[in-house]
């Protein structure tokens, strides 16, 4: 977090030594140590909620990009299951035309 090294501590805790005393240096250590630790899981639960967002968030995504492909899948059957309804309703009236224009003896032999 940050960067301090072991000289600069040392120089630290020398001056917290002179300037607080030695009777109230433990007492103001745990309470700096209580602080920093609050800080750290304050932080940390940050992270997970944004973490928790974003992550919703390509969720989202995911299902506006699966209803879109749904929704494309399902009008290209419509389009087929419309097309084959129209040759099945063309081919019947060819059928039913093609019988009409027959001979009446080609009918009846058949029959």
């Amino acid at each position: 977090m940050f960067d301090i090294a072991f000289s600069e501590l040392v120089v630290i805790a020398i001056v917290a030594l002179i300037v607080i005393g030695p009777e109230k240096l433990p007492k103001v250590a745990r309470t700096l140590g209580a602080l920093v630790g609050r800080m750290q899981r304050y932080m940390a639960q940050i992270k997970e909620e944004v973490n928790r967002e974003d992550r919703f968030a390509e969720l989202q995504k995911l299902q506006e990009e699966i209803k879109a492909a749904a929704n494309s899948a399902q009008a290209g059957l419509q389009a087929k299951t419309n097309e084959i309804v129209q040759d099945m309703s063309v081919t019947s009236d060819t059928n039913v035309q093609a019988n009409s224009e027959k001979p009446a003896s080609t009918q009846n032999s058949k029959e």
